[in-house]
């Protein structure tokens, strides 16, 4: 599908559920050409917990995203340096369906949360969820798992997306992740980027090496794999790349985890292993 517009609406610093969520009806409305609103999508609502070090990165992912996850996202930004206020950019991304006059929309509404707006996440984002459909949160950064924002956001969604290898404390982070494996389904795009390193290790079977090279998170999540399923022990060895794989956009790995739905075991026997 060709993207055929953005179209968006700013509201400021004193926003109201009830504003965006007429904001978002109104776009739908002003950018169809046939009279009726064009199609919201019924796949999944895509929230994003995005530190202010995180907003280019996030922004940048989410772009790459495009009609392959047609959803409604928001994009949840702290401010807590600022003072206590709700402001909301809301735009929609619209996608061409072949033989009829309306379009597919992804929706799109970033909440800049100010103050203490910060705290209480979950109050501003829940009514905006879409019903009956599955909630993803990807957290950007090194989660605080004992906060009570990390809680209230997970405690709302149906499964928690890190990126392991924004974090600087691995492998001894790993340790806390297992603990939310019973509380939430989790995926680590971490994981995901070693896929390759790991179907070239399985398919020398039963040949392993004993030292492995690459970037903290990846090859901690390795050598537990080979730990957790083979009973394997090797070194490791720090290297900025990965020395299978590792050239997919992030937006691909992001797009990858938004297709699954249940618990990774594997994964958590990996993950479990590499925080000993």
């Amino acid at each position: 599908m060709a993207q055929v517009a953005h179209v968006e609406e700013w509201l400021d610093d004193c926003a109201t559920i009830a504003e965006i969520e007429a904001a978002l009806v109104d776009l739908r409305y002003r950018h169809s050409e046939a009279g009726e609103p064009d199609l919201r999508t019924s796949v999944l609502t895509h929230l994003a917990w995005v530190p202010p070090e995180w907003q280019e990165a996030a922004a940048d992912t989410l772009a790459g995203l495009g009609e392959r996850h047609p959803s409604r996202t928001l994009l949840l930004f702290p401010q807590t340096d600022e003072e206590d206020a709700l402001a909301a950019h809301v735009h929609l991304e619209c996608y061409e369906l072949p033989g009829i006059e309306r379009h597919l929309c992804s929706e799109v509404v970033e909440l800049r949360l100010r103050g203490a707006r910060a705290d209480a996440p979950a109050s501003i984002a829940a009514p905006l969820l879409l019903p009956d459909l599955p909630v993803f949160l990807r957290w950007r950064g090194r989660p605080d798992f004992g906060s009570p924002v990390f809680g209230q956001l997970v405690d709302m969604v149906d499964r928690l997306v890190v990126d392991s290898a924004e974090w600087l404390d691995v492998p001894s982070a790993y340790g806390e992740l297992v603990e939310q494996f019973e509380r939430v389904a989790v995926s680590d795009i971490a994981w995901r980027r070693t896929l390759p390193w790991r179907r070239a290790l399985a398919g020398a079977w039963p040949e392993f090496p004993d030292r492995l090279t690459g970037p903290p998170a990846e090859t901690a999540l390795v050598a537990g794999w080979l730990e957790d399923r083979a009973g394997l022990h090797v070194e490791l060895e720090r290297a900025d790349t990965l020395p299978v794989g590792g050239d997919r956009k992030p937006s691909d790995l992001l797009s990858d985890e938004l297709d699954a739905f249940v618990r990774d075991h594997v994964y958590e026997g990996a993950t479990a292993a590499a925080s000993h």
